[in-house]
């Protein structure tokens, strides 16, 4: 394994790495933990890059959910997701870009696992059977009308305003 500060000296072009300035307000900090927060400092792109896959690639933002319960399991199964093609990695085939250099399949990137996803998939196993040919079912009645409602929050307001401006201005005076 390589070690974590060589990704740091290199810069393409023949640059030099420019001195990055932390700041903490501890007291009394050891030099171990000095080199943990500059090394989290370092590791914060890796989290917004996946927060940002996680939205723009996985949809983890895309449904308009009503209930928490609801938002707590889509945000389980984008885990979920985004774990599958960490652990499909290896056996993905490398789709790249024309501007892209290859990769060992160790080091592809989960946008390119999931580019290659779907030459991926019928080879992996399922974890369900296969689906039954089946009529569908009878749903609501044609012509009825759905009752259940769909539950509207309050937005909370305070004060009743008036309807108009010359209402507002008699109110005033």
């Amino acid at each position: 394994m390589k070690d974590e500060t060589t990704w740091v000296e290199y810069l393409p072009g023949e640059r030099d790495p420019k001195p990055v300035w932390l700041w903490s307000s501890a007291t009394a900090i050891t030099a171990a933990h000095l080199d943990r927060l500059w090394q989290a400092f370092l590791r914060r792109f890796d989290l917004e890059h996946t927060f940002r896959m996680w939205k723009q690639t996985l949809g983890w933002t895309a449904p308009k959910l009503r209930d928490p319960h609801a938002a707590d399991r889509w945000t389980w199964l984008i885990i979920v997701a985004y774990t599958r093609l960490g652990l499909t990695r290896v056996l993905a085939p490398d789709l790249r870009r024309p501007w892209e250099r290859p990769a060992p399949p160790e080091r592809l990137t989960p946008a390119r696992v999931r580019r290659g996803f779907r030459h991926l998939r019928p080879r992996l196993p399922l974890p369900a059977g296969a689906p039954k040919p089946t009529r569908p079912g009878p749903g609501r009645p044609f012509g009825s009308k759905n009752r259940a409602r769909a539950r509207h929050h309050e937005v909370g307001k305070t004060t009743k305003r008036a309807e108009t401006l010359t209402e507002h201005r008699s109110r005033k005076g």
